[in-house]
C-alpha cells in the first residue's frame, strides 16, 4: 500500500504533521505501508493538480482542503482553510469521518494527535515531545522572544533547517526523522549538521538586516527586504529587536511568490485586536487570527507594497 501526504512546507507544524499522521496510517492500515510526501507551498495560482493525489491512500495536513474525490484523509487547523465557499460546502456533504477541521487548535499536529487518540485509539505516545514542541512553535508559545530568536531548544533550530533549507527534500528528512527520533536526536543528524550552519549564519546576517530595515511607528514594525532574495527569517526578529510592538507586516520576495507577512507579538503587553487572516482575506491570503500572509505573483512587488501600507495603517490605527 502506498500513501501520499500533502503537508504545509518549510513548515515545523507542517512536518510534524505529516509525521505523526504516516505514524497513525502505518498503526491503523498497514505496518508496510510506503510513504510519499509532496511540500505545498500557498501562490497566487493553482494549489493542487489531479496528478497529485495519486496513492492509494491520499492525505493533506496542515493545508488547504481540496475537493479531489481521491482525497482520502484531511487536517486542518488554520481559519482560512478553504480556498472558496463551495470548498467549504464540499466539505460539509463529507461523511466520511476523515475530513477534519478546527481552528481552535494551535498547531495541526496536536489536533491529529487527538482525534487519531479519541476516535481511533492511537496512542503513539514516543511522540509527545513532538506534539508539544508542534504546538509551542506553531502557536508561539515560547517563553520569550529570546528563546525563540537566540535558537535555544532543539525545536527552533529544527525550524531554522525547515524553514530556510532550499526546496523539499531536507524538509522531507526531516519528516523520516520526526516519525522515529526524539529533536535533540534529529539536530545530530550529519545531514541536519550541515544545513544547520550556513543556515545560522545567514539567520545572524537577517537579524541585523531587520534591524537596520525595520521601520517602527503606532507599535508596528514594517519592513521591505524584497530587493534583498531573503526568502525568510525568522518571525520573531521584530518582537526581539522591539520588545513594545504589537504587529510586523513584511514585504519578501522568492522564487515562487512575492509575499507579505502579517504577524502579532505573542508577548505583547497588551492584547492584539486585529485578527489577521481576516485582514489576509481581503486580499486573497489568510492563516490565523494571529498570524497570516498574503501570496502575490512573481513581479508583483508593487501590489503587495500596496497591500503592506493599507494593512500597516490598520494596525497601527489600534495605537492612535
Amino acid at each position: 500500500m502506498r500513501a501520499r501526504i500533502l503537508y504545509h512546507d518549510h513548515c515545523f507544524d507542517g512536518a510534524a504533521s505529516a509525521a505523526f499522521f504516516s505514524r497513525f496510517l502505518e498503526a491503523r492500515l498497514d505496518a508496510n505501508v510506503t510513504f510519499a510526501y509532496t511540500g505545498m507551498a500557498h501562490t497566487a495560482t493553482q494549489l493542487f493538480a489531479d496528478g497529485m493525489f495519486d496513492g492509494d491512500v491520499n492525505a493533506i495536513v496542515d493545508f488547504k482542503y481540496s475537493t479531489n474525490p481521491r482525497l482520502t484523509w484531511w487536517f486542518d487547523h488554520h481559519q482560512s482553510a478553504f480556498l472558496s465557499p463551495e470548498d467549504a460546502e464540499h466539505w460539509k456533504r463529507d461523511t466520511s469521518g476523515q475530513k477534519l477541521y478546527d481552528p481552535t487548535f494551535q498547531s495541526c499536529t496536536k489536533f491529529i494527535a487527538t482525534i487519531t487518540r479519541e476516535r481511533f485509539g492511537f496512542a503513539g505516545s514516543d511522540l509527545d515531545e513532538l506534539v508539544k514542541w508542534a504546538d509551542i512553535v506553531d502557536g508561539a508559545q515560547y517563553p520569550s522572544a529570546q528563546e525563540a530568536v537566540e535558537l535555544r531548544s532543539a525545536a527552533a533550530k529544527l525550524t531554522l533547517v525547515i524553514e530556510g533549507a532550499k526546496g523539499s527534500e531536507i524538509v522531507q528528512h526531516v519528516i523520516r526523522l520526526m516519525r522515529e527520533k526524539k529533536l535533540d536526536a534529529i539536530v545530530e543528524d550529519p545531514v541536519m549538521q550541515a544545513q544547520y550552519a550556513p543556515l545560522y549564519e545567514r539567520h545572524l546576517r537577517s537579524i541585523d538586516v531587520i534591524r537596520v530595515r525595520a521601520q517602527y511607528a503606532h507599535r508596528v514594525v514594517s519592513f521591505d527586504v524584497t530587493d534583498l532574495g531573503m526568502e525568510g527569517y525568522n518571525k520573531f526578529i521584530p518582537y526581539y529587536l522591539y520588545p513594545d510592538s504589537i504587529y510586523t507586516v513584511s514585504v519578501s520576495t522568492s522564487s515562487f511568490r512575492t509575499k507579505v507577512s502579517v504577524g502579532s507579538n505573542p508577548w505583547a503587553l497588551r492584547e492584539p485586536q486585529h485578527n489577521l487572516a481576516s485582514i489576509c482575506e481581503r486580499y486573497g491570503g489568510g492563516g490565523h487570527a494571529r498570524v497570516g500572509a498574503i501570496s502575490f505573483p512573481i513581479g508583483a512587488v508593487d501590489d503587495a507594497r500596496r497591500a503592506a501600507a493599507e494593512i500597516r495603517k490598520i494596525l497601527g490605527s489600534e495605537d492612535a
